[in-house]
Formats: structure tokens, C-alpha cells, sequence
């Protein structure tokens, strides 16, 4: 059952200073096993609580049988001070959700990963699983002799058996039950000694690890992982004042892992496709980059400081990405990283800000009532908007006072847990601003502003629908788009009078400081769409693409005047983050806004974009735009040409084996498989297949789907091939199933396999009335009992479609 909220709060008052022994066995391929000794303190001797234990079998307590039911193990009459004992027999899963066994298509060989995170910690070993409850771990595994096994703590020793060797690691600092991790397998690893002076030595234990058959990828990224590592982390022990917490850091490519990546102290875990198989695009690499330093942050923001209870995850989250694009930008080198986000980024908080289930950044603690709904509010506020926020915020206080800011709250409650008012306290103490105000304004309220520019006789004026205010940059330009001068303005209730750019072409928020959208004037709109490739800043480029995105999203304008525009002006774009940002954005609009009779026509434009870029011999703009092309080109005998040849691309390859398979030629997919019989090529062969244009395909494709049996990657993937571009008539009949199949798979799931359910709602180009019917159906559903992370992303689909219609 959900931890809730009351419960937690009660049993944080309950316990203290609490350790955490554990033994784990990997050596059955059948499940493993668990030794736990447990000991805390107890504030009120005489009370009971009890410990999370989710799956296991053969538990037992101190010995004996233990009083366990519905994933928790009773504890009475608790003493003030306490040990316990338990041991177990847990199951593997292929979701994601606990203790992940992957076998690698491309050798065999077997991985074992403790994903946990949120409420999963349970599934893996016994603990009290909240995280304002922290403990120290000491490790031991017991794995196959060939593997290499990482966790939370340093390595300390490796004792060979027979078969197998136990690996003991060293106790960590306290932390939080959702933190822990182990991952087992048969490793590559590149690994040095990371300079750093308060260390024993001077140096700490660094390294990358990756699964044995992507051995030839990480060497060829290994020196550019390095120094980004590198670089991030002397950022980092530069401007923090606490020291870097953890004995070591360790970063791993992991199979299984639903997260994009995941903070767990001194053993980060990145999904594995991170490190791609091909040439990663420039897109894939500034993402990469912004997310190792995302994950860095969290040694401090998260782990070192945790939130209370998941309403202040923005603590977490929010930070961690303002600073992963940040110290991406400053540290690593990938100065365009903010470009980036304004064209990829803020988009999805814009998106989820005007569904209902937008909610304050800030959540109010009462409506996060348990983890489950807690999970659901990962999302782009979260992340994407609370990003945004915090870039204004140290926009208006500057980068002093809002680092002077953090380091009092680091500090303060180093190795423990913080609120949003603890966070405030710490702010209000470095600067002399009305931060309490602000985060009224911005942390604890919904919606996002727009900001709009007028003419009175000529002069512009920058007004503001909404209610917070704003420190931003506003640029003004000739007819030529050519910039002429540029302010900085703070608007706030009242209008801003731009006298000196009488005449000029206006546009507000050219360095995206802010959440807020943009409406320019008629006279600066048509000069920005007639020359919107010829302003000089990237960024602001993004931001008007975005802008023109958000005009049509809004149904200002159609969905062929976009891709009209980008006939026009994303055809001389140079910059490969704007390129890749603005062709993504192309062809989810045509997707979700498009009719069936339109789309081809606009896919073939955007089809011919990406070809003048793959023909135009840059190469930071051909990794991207050739998989667009081989996945929209409706040209066989050019995807056929192209699978000819040795030199092209992995992920192109499969592009292009799925459009062929989309257009009703499979018989690519069995011959690729075998040339490529990695887990992505694996995972890319089960998309083709769902793609392809049959009644059989799809009724196999389906069974698939729905049989419960696919890993939530596995599940993505054929997901994101049923619904194929042109396949409305074909797929029409699984509208109303995806509905009534997809609650039943929900119901008998967990939280990960629903929200990769939701992930898969059909998205493709239909009719009007077609889009009606599937809509009723999934606002029947909701009427109903529907689990809470698919009630979220299907809440979120209706929105969308709402939109749409």
C-alpha cells in the first residue's frame, strides 16, 4: 500500500539516528536474497511502527516469523533503543520498479540493478521509506565472479569464491531510503582519481561504467565524459561551501532505469541509451552534458539536503535542472545549453501549465497525500517551469546574493531535510529583496504570463496579462531583423514605455529569462516571420520559434504557416540545437494538430528540410536531420539506398528500417536484427514491427503490447510504433481498446508500467470526429476507477486533445 501522508509524519517524529546493515545474494537467477540488521532510536518507547518490505517471501524477524502483510513489517513495543533483524527472498522485475534484471540480446550476459527511487527502495531491501527518514548503509553483495558491483559507498574489499565474490563497501553518510542503489554486471569501466584537496589523499574514486557490449561506445566518448565530469564537479566544490559528501563518484550507462538519469549518491545511474550506439546528435551530447551536471547538483540539492515530503521535490528537481544547464553552459563548455532549453526545455512547462493538473511549483503539502500522487507531480512544473523560475530568480537578486542564498541553506541542513520555508529563511538572510513576495508570486501560484507589446503613435509598450513580475530584456531591431539596441526592463503592473525604440521592431524576452510568453506587435510579427533566420542570437531565435510553436499550439495560426516558416527560415538555420529543437517541434504539432489529409503534405516539406541539411555537408546539423529523414522520407528507393551503404549511421539505419516497415516493406527489420543485436537494436526492432501497416501486424503488435509480459522499455517501444503517421483507418478499431486494455493492464501494474500506459496514448494525425470518439472514451474511463499515474497522464492527454478539437 502508498506510504500517506499522516503516516509519515507520525513515524518521522517516531524514529531516530538510524543504520542500515545489509547483505544482498545475486546469485540466483531466480530471485534474491536479503540480510538486514536495522537499528534507531525511538522517541516514545512503548509505540509501534513498522518497516517497509514490498514482495518479499520467507520473512522472517529477529528469527523468527515476522507479522507482515501488505508490504510492511509490524514493529511494537519499541524500545528507545532498537535492533532488528530480517531476511528475505525478493523477485527480480523487467519493469523497472526494484531490483532490474536486463539480459543483453547483444551477448547474454545478465545485469542486476537496484532502480529505486520514490517508494521503490522497499521493493529491494527493508527500510522506513520516506525521505525525511535517513540512515547510513553498509553493503555487502555476494555476485558472479565476473561482474563489477557498485553502490552508494567506496569500495573496500573483494573476497573470491568458488563461483562467486562478495564485495564489502564502506558505510555511507545518512541518507535517504530512495537513494540507495546497487548495480551488478559484467562492466566496462574507464576510472581516475579526481583531484580534490579536502580528500584522503587529495584525490577521489571516479569512473563511468557501461554494460560489456557497449564496450567500443565508451571508449569513444570516455575522454569527453571525463572532463565533463571533471569540469562540473571543480564547478561544483568551488561555489558550494558543504564539501562533496560521498567517498567517491561513479557514473553508469544502466539497463531498465525509467528515469532519463538518477541522483543516487556517489553511484549516479543513466539510462543506457544515453550513450548512443551511433553518432550522437549535437541535440543528444548538449543533453548529456546538462544532465551529468544535473545529477552532480543533486549530490548537494537532494541528497546531501532532501525535502521534508514530496511537495518540495522542486528543492530537488528544480535546482538540479536550473544548474544542469547552467554549469553545462559556465563549466563544460556547452555554452549554447540555455538555447537549448528554450527550445526544448520550457516548452513542456508551458505545455503542462495549461493542463488542469498544473499545480504551484511549491505544492501545497495536504494534496500530495501519498507517493503515489507524489510520482505524478514529477513532471514539468517540476522540472521544465521550476527551472525557469529559479533562472529569473538569480536574474533579480543576481548571481551573488542568490549563491550566498544557497550556501546558507546547504549549510544549514547539511545530511538532513528542508522545506520551502527553511529555503526562504536562508534567502531572506542574503539579500535585502522581498523574496517571500517572490515566492508567493512564482512558487505558489499556477498559470504563466503573457507579455505583450502594443503602439501608442508609433512608441511601444510592454504590457503584462498576469501577475508577477518580470526582470527580462527587451530588443529592438531594424526591418531587417538586425539588432539595434537592447534594455533591461522590469515590468511588473504597470506599462513600460519604450520611447527609444519608436519605429523599431520589439521583442520582449530576447535573452528568455522568464516563463512568461510573448505577443509582439503586428508590425514587429511581420518583420520577425519575414526574417526571423537572420537574427543574429540563437537564443533569441529559439525563443521566437517557440513563440511561433506556441501561436499554433494556441490556434492562432495553422499548422502550414509553421512549417510555411520553417520553408523559409529553418532552411539557412546553422545552428544545430535550433535546428533539431525547431524540426522536433515541426513534427509534434503535425501529429497532434494536423489532419490526416494534411500531414503527408507537411511532412514531405519537413522531410526535404532535413535533406537540404543532410546534403549540406555540416555535420552538426546531419547527425539530426538525417534521422528525421529517415523516419518521415516517404522515399523508398532512397531509405533502400541508404541501407546499402556501411557508413551510415545505427540509429539512421533503424529510421529508415521503420519508415520502410511504415510504408509496408518489413523486410528490412529481420536482416538489421541480426546485424544489430544490441538492446537498442532490440528495442528498435519491436517498434518496427508494431509500425507495420497490416491487420495481422497490429493484432500481433497488440497482443504484445497488452500481454503484460514486455519490460517498460520494451513497452515504449512498441508503443511509440503502433500508432504510425498515415495508419488513422488502420488503427481506428484500438482507439477505444488502448482505453479499456491499457486501464487493465494499469490496474494489475505498478507505478512504472502505468506511466509508460499513459506515454503510449495514441498520437497520431485523425480525423476530427475520430479524435471526438477518443476522447469520449477517455473521459468515460476517468469517470471511473483508474490508477493514479494513469489517471494523471490521461487527465493530461484530455487537455491535450481538448486543445486540439
Amino acid at each position: 500500500m502508498p506510504l500517506m501522508l499522516p503516516e509519515a509524519r507520525e513515524r518521522a517524529v517516531l524514529l531516530t539516528d538510524v543504520h542500515t546493515q545489509l547483505h544482498l545474494d545475486l546469485t540466483s537467477t531466480e530471485d534474491f536474497g536479503v540480510e538486514a540488521t536495522i537499528s534507531f532510536g525511538c522517541t516514545q518507547p512503548g509505540a509501534s511502527t513498522f518497516l517497509e518490505l514490498n514482495g518479499g517471501t520467507d520473512v522472517t524477524l529477529d528469527g523468527g516469523p515476522a507479522s507482515y502483510s501488505d508490504g510492511r513489517i509490524a514493529l511494537t513495543d519499541l524500545a528507545a533503543s532498537n535492533t532488528v533483524r530480517v531476511t528475505a527472498r525478493m523477485p527480480y522485475v523487467t519493469d523497472g520498479d526494484g531490483m532490474t534484471v536486463t539480459i543483453d540480446p547483444a551477448d547474454g550476459e545478465r545485469y542486476v540493478c537496484a532502480h529505486t527511487s520514490m517508494d521503490i527502495a522497499q521493493k529491494v531491501v527493508p527500510c522506513f521509506d520516506q525521505p525525511d527518514i535517513k540512515s547510513t548503509f553498509t553493503l555487502t553483495v555476494t555476485a558472479p565472479s565476473h561482474w563489477t558491483v557498485l553502490g552508494n559507498g567506496p569500495l573496500e574489499g573483494r573476497t573470491a569464491g568458488e563461483s562467486s565474490d562478495t564485495w564489502t563497501f564502506g558505510t555511507t553518510p545518512p541518507f535517504s531510503s530512495y537513494l540507495f542503489t546497487l548495480v551488478g554486471g559484467p562492466w566496462v569501466s574507464v576510472t581516475w582519481d579526481e583531484p580534490y584537496a579536502p580528500a584522503p589523499g587529495g584525490t577521489l574514486p571516479f569512473g563511468w561504467h557501461a554494460r560489456a557490449s557497449q564496450g567500443r561506445e565508451l571508449q569513444r566518448d570516455a575522454d569527453e565524459l571525463k572532463r565533463i565530469t571533471s569540469a562540473c564537479f571543480q564547478h561544483y566544490t568551488t561555489i558550494f561551501e558543504p564539501e562533496y559528501p560521498y567517498a567517491d563518484y561513479q557514473q553508469v550507462f544502466a539497463p531498465g532505469l525509467n528515469w532519463g538519469a538518477m541522483e543516487f549518491p556517489g553511484c549516479v545511474v543513466f539510462r543506457d541509451q544515453a550513450l548512443t550506439q551511433g553518432t550522437p546528435t549535437e541535440l543528444e551530447r548538449e543533453w548529456l552534458a546538462s544532465t551529468i551536471a544535473h545529477e552532480m547538483a543533486h549530490m548537494w540539492f537532494g541528497d546531501l539536503v532532501t525535502m521534508k515530503w514530496w511537495e518540495d521535490s522542486w528543492l530537488n528537481e528544480s535546482f538540479a535542472d536550473f544548474m544542469g544547464y547552467d554549469v553545462a553552459g559556465v563549466a563544460a563548455g556547452y555554452t549554447d545549453a540555455w538555447t537549448s532549453a528554450a527550445i526544448t526545455r520550457k516548452p513542456a512547462g508551458y505545455r503542462a501549465d495549461r493542463r488542469r493538473s498544473t499545480h504551484p511549483i511549491a505544492e501545497d503539502t495536504d494534496k500530495i497525500v501519498d507517493v503515489d500522487t507524489a510520482f505524478a507531480n514529477f513532471d514539468m512544473i517540476t522540472y521544465a517551469k521550476g527551472n525557469a523560475a529559479l533562472s529569473q530568480l538569480g536574474h533579480w537578486l543576481g548571481d551573488e546574493d542568490f549563491l550566498a542564498g544557497v550556501n546558507k541553506h546547504l549549510t544549514a541542513h547539511a545530511f538532513g531535510n528542508a522545506d520551502l520555508a527553511a529555503f526562504l529563511d536562508s534567502l531572506d538572510s542574503a539579500t535585502d529583496k522581498d523574496v517571500r513576495g517572490w515566492a508567493e508570486a512564482w512558487l505558489r501560484s499556477t498559470g504563466f504570463d503573457t507579455l505583450q507589446v502594443t503602439r501608442d503613435d508609433g512608441v511601444p509598450v510592454l504590457t503584462r496579462e498576469g501577475s508577477r513580475s518580470h526582470r527580462i530584456t527587451v530588443s529592438a531591431y531594424d526591418d531587417a531583423m538586425r539588432l539595434v539596441d537592447s534594455r533591461d526592463v522590469h515590468l511588473g503592473d504597470e506599462p513600460v514605455r519604450l520611447e527609444d525604440f519608436a519605429g523599431r521592431v520589439v521583442v520582449p524576452n530576447s535573452g528568455d529569462e522568464t516563463f512568461a510568453v510573448i505577443r509582439p506587435d503586428e508590425q514587429s510579427w511581420a518583420a520577425i516571420t519575414g526574417g526571423l533566420s537572420s537574427i543574429e542570437s540563437q537564443l533569441t531565435r529559439a525563443m521566437l520559434w517557440w513563440t511561433a510553436v506556441d501561436l499554433c499550439e494556441s490556434q492562432v495560426v495553422p499548422v502550414g504557416d509553421v512549417v510555411a516558416l520553417a520553408d523559409t527560415h529553418l532552411r539557412p538555420e546553422t545552428h544545430p540545437l535550433v535546428f533539431e529543437g525547431v524540426m522536433r517541434a515541426l513534427q509534434s504539432i503535425t501529429r497532434r494538430y494536423a489532419s490526416p489529409e494534411e500531414a503527408a503534405g507537411h511532412l514531405a516539406v519537413i522531410a526535404d528540410i532535413a535533406r537540404g541539411a543532410v546534403e549540406g555537408g555540416d555535420p552538426a546539423l546531419a547527425a539530426g536531420a538525417s534521422r528525421v529523414l529517415a523516419r518521415i522520407s516517404a522515399d523508398r528507393d532512397f531509405l533502400v539506398d541508404w541501407l546499402g551503404r556501411d557508413d551510415v549511421d545505427q540509429n539512421v539505419r533503424w529510421a529508415a528500417v521503420q519508415r520502410l516497415a511504415e510504408l509496408g516493406d518489413d523486410s528490412w527489420i529481420g536482416p538489421e536484427e541480426q546485424r544489430d543485436k544490441s538492446v537498442s537494436g532490440h528495442h528498435a526492432a519491436l517498434a518496427a514491427r508494431a509500425v507495420v501497416p497490416t491487420p495481422d501486424a497490429k493484432a500481433a503488435a497488440w497482443a504484445q503490447l497488452m500481454g503484460g509480459e514486455l519490460g517498460s522499455h520494451e513497452f515504449d517501444a512498441v508503443g511509440s510504433g503502433f500508432w504510425g503517421w498515415d495508419q488513422a483507418d488502420l488503427v481506428r478499431p484500438y482507439l477505444e481498446r488502448y482505453v479499456t486494455d491499457g486501464l487493465a493492464l494499469a490496474r494489475r501494474s505498478g507505478q512504472a508500467m502505468g506511466d509508460v500506459i499513459g506515454d503510449a496514448f495514441p498520437l497520431l494525425p485523425l480525423p476530427v470526429d475520430v479524435r471526438r470518439e477518443l476522447r469520449t472514451a477517455v473521459a468515460a474511463a476517468l469517470e471511473g476507477d483508474v490508477p493514479t499515474v494513469l489517471a494523471r497522464s490521461w487527465n493530461d492527454s484530455l487537455d491535450d486533445l481538448d486543445r486540439t478539437l
